[in-house]
């Protein structure tokens, strides 16, 4: 075994009985009967991608820095996704202590800031725009780092100005950071270029111009587009027929474009001239280059595109699910359903650390990434670090805890390969050899609520095991009072139950999903237990690890969509599909 403090280095998986040595590394002993004094370690600086990541994450507005002299920053949002702000502004939005925000780029915002830095203004609000940038520069005379967000692309539009000009007559720095413009943004996520074959040149245009030369759009070499034109959608369909432009033309009608709620229509010119009138604004494209979306569709597309998805959430780190989930299209809600906690009498896992250190032990067995950071924690607390574990073998089970003792710095010796369960550890676990094992014990730290089935398939292997509670487990306070009407209401579209836990933690905190939530579990057992209490379980893993539940769902959901495209049904989302039937109702 090996202990490693900086690198990931990767496991190896066992695929059968480790060979075993009877020359075991020497022990660091630790003082004896007396425990080390309890002062914290530094802890091991372990790099991953997310730590050498630029983009920042959200502060306390205390850790922001103190800019040089006053500056503030008017960075563009973008077109909805937040991924398609500019890089440095995020990086601005990271260090700023005062965020001034239109109100459409408040979703951006909160992205990257903590909700308390956040001011929202109306940008389409009568006043001055000194009056509604003066909150701004009150901060950044303060000495404040201060970004003035804007809704899309400030620079199609000329409200930038005035707001710069007060700013620069206070004798405030400023600086401009552009974004993914809209024009080019959301036509690229519906799936078409501007441009192409006849198509050559692009018009942008305020649908509410009264000097437009609709004459000038007639011409099949013209891709019209109007950023906020729905709303206008018959009279401006109207005029370019008036104007000569063929009834055939294609047209595209997209909302809330490049977000994960966003629709696209698309029409004949025709067809638009006699469509129903509508108050809501959305992106309008007119021309020949639509019918590329036929080939380039591809956001629209994702099996999970806009589906809300609920993950209740114990202490084990989600992070690789949730990515998963978005990279699918999907909005992943976490849900503390559990609070980690010492054990009431911590004198049984302190006694156990302190011989994990003396050399007592001859494996240590992690079942969970809580049982790594409780071990973690104490060693922390006796000033030790991983290099603890130099002489031990080391078994864990299951790809969190795997990650949790990498993290740690330390390389796990026995990982089952395939079943990733606690029988699967025992089925790759060696029995013991009083010829090559020079200890027979082994320290198993677990919840105070875990099953002994470790334990006991390792006694029955001829192991001496120590079951000592390392932690205990508390369920966590029901969720806000929106999320649980979510729950109980179907406005989630599905719900991923990692463990039997989280099943009982939920229902306990928050009671059952409505019948319409897709409900999917990681495994067997999970969906057992969401079974016994009521649930229908639709979606299994075939994979039991977090990203095979991912995958799983986003199959279900695929089928989902074909069966209502067949049936003639324009919504396959749970949610929406409930919310279509109580409309008709």
């Amino acid at each position: 075994m090996s202990s490693q403090s900086a690198k990931k280095a990767p496991v190896k998986k066992a695929s059968k009985k480790p060979e075993k040595s009877a020359k075991k590394e020497p022990v660091k002993k630790a003082p004896a009967k007396k425990a080390p004094a309890k002062k914290k370690a530094s802890r091991p600086a372990v790099s991953t991608v997310e730590d050498v990541a630029d983009v920042p994450v959200a502060t306390k507005a205390s850790d922001k820095k103190t800019p040089a002299t006053p500056c503030i920053a008017f960075v563009a949002a973008g077109p909805g996704d937040p991924d398609l702000i500019a890089h440095r502004g995020a990086r601005m939005l990271g260090d700023a202590g005062y965020v001034l925000a239109d109100e459409a780029a408040v979703p951006i915002a909160e992205a990257f800031v903590p909700a308390d830095l956040i001011e929202v203004v109306n940008p389409d609000a009568a006043g001055p725009a000194a009056d509604r940038i003066k909150p701004a520069i009150d901060a950044a005379k303060a000495g404040t780092v201060v970004v003035r967000l804007l809704a899309g692309d400030p620079m199609m539009g000329s409200g930038l100005v005035g707001e710069v000009g007060a700013v620069r007559r206070a004798k405030i720095d400023i600086e401009i950071v552009p974004a993914v413009s809209e024009i080019t943004g959301v036509p690229a996520y519906v799936g078409f270029g501007l441009v192409g074959n006849k198509a050559k040149e692009v018009r942008v245009i305020d649908a509410q111009d009264s000097a437009v030369r609709w004459e000038e759009l007639a011409v099949p070499r013209v891709t019209a587009v109007f950023p906020s034109g729905a709303n206008h959608l018959v009279h401006i369909a109207r005029a370019m027929l008036e104007a000569g432009r063929s009834g055939d033309t294609p047209v595209a009608i997209t909302r809330d474009g490049t977000t994960v709620d966003q629709q696209t229509v698309v029409m004949t010119l025709s067809e638009a001239a006699e469509a129903a009138t509508t108050r809501r604004s959305g992106f309008v494209v007119i021309g020949e280059v639509v019918e590329q979306r036929e080939r380039l569709d591809w956001f629209e597309r994702k099996a999970l595109v806009g589906w809300r998805v609920l993950i209740p959430r114990t202490q084990d780190n989600t992070a690789g699910l949730v990515t998963r989930l978005r990279r699918l299209g999907a909005v992943p809600s976490e849900v503390p359903t559990i609070s980690v906690e010492p054990p009431r009498t911590p004198q049984q896992v302190e006694r156990a650390v302190r011989g994990l250190v003396e050399g007592r032990y001859e494996w240590v067995g992690f079942t969970s990434a809580n049982a790594v950071r409780a071990v973690r924690e104490k060693l922390y607390d006796y000033g030790l670090d991983a290099r603890s574990f130099s002489g031990l073998r080391v078994a864990a089970c299951g790809p969190g805890t795997v990650d949790a003792l990498i993290e740690f710095g330390v390389r796990p010796d026995l990982v089952p390969e395939e079943d990733l369960s606690t029988g699967g550890l025992l089925d790759a676990w060696p029995p013991y050899d009083s010829l090559l094992d020079p200890i027979n014990k082994v320290f198993v730290p677990r919840a105070d609520i875990a099953t002994d089935t470790l334990a006991a398939g390792l006694t029955e292997l001829g192991w001496e095991v120590e079951d000592i509670t390392a932690f205990r487990t508390v369920r966590a306070a029901p969720p806000p009072a929106p999320v649980r009407e979510a729950i109980k209401t179907g406005g989630f579209d599905a719900v991923m139950f990692t463990s039997s836990s989280t099943v009982r933690n939920l229902v306990g905190i928050a009671g059952k999903p409505h019948q319409s939530t897709v409900v999917a579990c990681i495994g067997p057992h999970t969906a057992k237990t969401a079974e016994e209490h009521g649930l229908r379980v639709d979606v299994l893993a075939e994979d039991s690890t977090p990203e095979g539940l991912a995958e799983a769902l986003a199959a279900h959901g695929v089928v989902m969509r074909e069966r209502a495209e067949e049936a003639g049904e324009d919504e396959w989302r749970p949610s929406k599909k409930r919310a279509a039937g109580r409309r008709k109702s």
